[in-house]
Parts: C-alpha cells; structure tokens; sequence
C-alpha cells in the first residue's frame, strides 16, 4: 500500500517523541511572537512540556473565543506570529477571520487527497465555496501541494458542473457528499456519462451511510475527512486493503486530545469528549484550541497500515450552554461541581419540566462507592454554590450514564 510519506507509518513511541521534542519550539514561538499566547502561557516554560500529561495542565483556547478575541485585537486576536506568512484572510459564519498561509501545503490536506486515492496528474473539481469562506481555498491548497490540476467549480449551477466535469475529463470530485449526489442525479437527467470520475474526497457535512452506498452504486470511491478553517486538516478516512473504512486517522501535523466538554482533562480512550488540537503551524501556532466537536478515541491501529491514533469522526457538538430559569448553565459549571468530590466519576445536568412547566435541573452523578444523604446533600450545596440555582442530585452506579459526551441534556419539552 502507498503512503504519503514515512511519518504515517512510524513507531508511536517514536511519534510521540519527535511531536513531542518539537512542541517545546512551538509554544516558544507562540508565547515570544504573539500577544494571545504570550499573556495565556506567560507563566508556563515551554522546556518543560515534553509528554502528554505535561501539555494536558496548559490552559484551553476555545473556538467559541474567537469572535471576542477578534473584536478585542482585529483582525485576528494576536494569534498571528508571522503576517508575513500570511496569503489571505478569509471569514467563516460568526463573522471569524481566518488566515490562510502563503505557502502550498498550509493546510496540509494533501495527506487526505492521497489516502482517498488521488494521485498526481489527476484533474479535480473543487465544489466548495471560493467566495469569502475557506472552503473552496482549503481544497484547492490540498490538490495543488498534491499535483492535482484544479477546475474552481464552487458551488451551483449544476448544469454547468456536469458540462465541465464531463468535457475536462475530471477524475475526482472534492465538496460535500449531498452535492455530489446532486450532481450525479443531473447528469444522469442530461444523460452524460462522467467515465472519468472514480473518486471523491467529501467534508463540511455529515457524510451518511446512504450517500456513501449510492456512491458506490455508482463506481464512485468517495472518503471523508475532518478539516476546520482554524486548523487545516485534523483527521481522515484511509481505506484498508479492501476498501473498508474504521474511524479517522489522525493527521501528522497536528496533536489530538479528547476531554471532557467544559474542562481540558483528556478522557479515557473510547469515552466521548471535546476534540482538542494542537497544531504545528508556525504562522498561527494553535495550543490546546477547542473546536466545539466531538469525538471519541478508536483503540488500536489502522487496518490502512498508517500508526496515528483514529478517531471516530464527528460526533456532534460540546457547547451544552443552556438557559434555566433565565439563567445560563455551563458544561464548565458541571465539572467544576464534580472536582470538588473526588469520590464521584462521571457527571450530567439534566434540564427538564416538572407538571407546571418550571425548569427542573437533575444533577446525575457516577459513582463507585455507597452514598449517604450527606453526600447528596454536600453536591446540592454546591449545585446551588456555582449556578446560583437549586437541583435534585441523583447518584448511579459507575458506566451508567450514556457515552455520548453530553454533560447537559437539555430534555425539556415545548409542544
């Protein structure tokens, strides 16, 4: 099987050593030649981040902080360490300003396009947005680091897209799996066979096990990946030898922690929990940034052959925030409630209505050992402690509560 290149295939132990030889630098450069991370690590000496554990104790940039950020220090909130490295500057929906490095391969999806098998020479119509948003760029960095001619599509004008993909002979198609399969619906309403597409690497959107059947339906070989505007490439899919698919690898350039939403405490392998990146990009050096996704860790290697952690892909969103009786409750709130007793393990806030429609919070906690009422008592005193509100608390045996990640369920109904 043909790989990237050498890193995708190292020993772990030898992974963990080079990123982590490496990260020392990085934070250096972060704290030194930007205004962000040198207030947010000023205490911390970049020497002594060397393993996991060590980079775990670093305090948590959150996605969710950007727009302040931003407004507070435009244009993009003294995260930039290099504005000489920076090509462009594009917006994502909040507004977020997003810069994109001037040299090729910034976005480091070349890795994606490869393992979705994309080859050099190969034509590929980029369907995602060219216009303000990062999409379109993101891609067309990606097949252009990997030799792949580009033909700028965007997105509508169907008509148009199967004309072009069908008179250039496109051999790969990069947007979002529900447009792809609406372009081959039209094609096949024109009547113009499109022998030339085999391949296809999809992201923006969930990618569901019916659009992937008719793919395949159809001759299409057609991956995913997880990529944001704030980080470049983060995970993908890379087929084993006959062609099956088990979560995500982990990309190179990056490292991946799952935590608990609301903290920045890596959770058990297999537990569901909020993505968290630290990225090796010197001209927007990222330490510790929460995406506001979820995922969960896949024990073992990849049948691909490639030796990076998995994840399993997106899972939904950590920002829980909910309002209760007027007043917001925080997913943070909840585990600093938790903290303060050792003895319990897993924690969830659930928000329902009682027979007179008035919010009711049910703090739901794990726990190993027998509890006695002071106990219970002891937790809704600091319930009331950190919210400002009054909740019922419940204690349950241990892997009770559902692995999902969720630590407010908001299960209040308004019909």
């Amino acid at each position: 099987m043909d790989y990237f290149d050498d890193l995708e295939t190292r020993p772990e132990t030898q992974r963990l050593e080079e990123q982590f030889a490496a990260l020392p630098g990085l934070i250096a450069l972060a704290k030194s030649d930007t205004g962000h991370f040198g207030g947010l690590l000023a205490d911390v000496d970049p020497d002594s981040i060397t393993d996991p554990a060590a980079l775990a104790r670093l305090p948590v940039t959150r996605k969710s902080d950007l727009i302040a950020l931003q407004k507070a220090h435009p244009p993009l909130g003294g995260l930039v360490s290099d504005w000489g490295g920076i090509g462009r500057i594009l917006q994502s929906p909040g507004p977020i300003n997003d810069p994109e490095g001037a040299r090729t391969g910034y976005w480091r999806l070349g890795r994606a396009l490869f393992a979705a098998g994309f080859r050099r020479g190969d034509m590929v119509q980029n369907c995602f947005s060219y216009h303000f948003t990062p999409g379109g760029w993101i891609f067309d960095d990606a097949c252009r680091s990997l030799g792949c001619p580009v033909f700028p599509a965007g997105v509508g004008n169907t008509e148009q897209q199967v004309q072009a993909m069908a008179g250039l002979g496109v051999a790969g198609y990069v947007g979002t799996p529900s447009f792809l399969r609406i372009i081959l619906e039209k094609a096949n309403a024109m009547g113009v066979p499109l022998p030339g597409l085999t391949k296809g690497l999809v992201s923006g959107e969930a990618y569901l096990p019916p659009q992937r059947a008719a793919f395949h339906e159809a001759g299409l070989h057609v991956h995913q990946c997880y990529a944001t505007a704030d980080l470049g490439l983060i995970a993908y899919e890379s087929p084993a030898a006959d062609g099956t698919v088990e979560g995500m690898v982990v990309d190179e350039g990056v490292i991946v922690e799952i935590v608990r939403p609301g903290t920045g405490d890596p959770v058990p392998v297999g537990e569901v929990g909020e993505v968290v990146v630290t990225s090796f990009t010197p001209e927007y050096p990222l330490i510790r940034f929460a995406t506001g996704d979820m995922s969960a860790v896949l024990p073992g290697e990849s049948p691909c052959g490639r030796t990076n952690m998995r994840i399993k892909g997106w899972m939904g969103r950590a920002d829980q925030t909910t309002k209760v009786k007027g007043m917001f409750v925080h997913p943070e709130q909840v585990a600093d409630v938790l903290k303060r007793f050792p003895v319990l393990g897993r924690g969830r806030l659930v928000v329902s209505h009682d027979g007179h429609a008035n919010d009711v919070m049910t703090l739901r906690c794990e726990c190993a050992e027998d509890a006695d009422d002071v106990l219970v008592a002891r937790v809704g005193e600091a319930v009331q402690a950190v919210t400002k509100l009054k909740g019922v608390v419940e204690i349950v045996g241990p892997e009770t509560l559902p692995n999902d990640g969720k630590v407010i369920e908001d299960a209040r109904s308004y019909e």
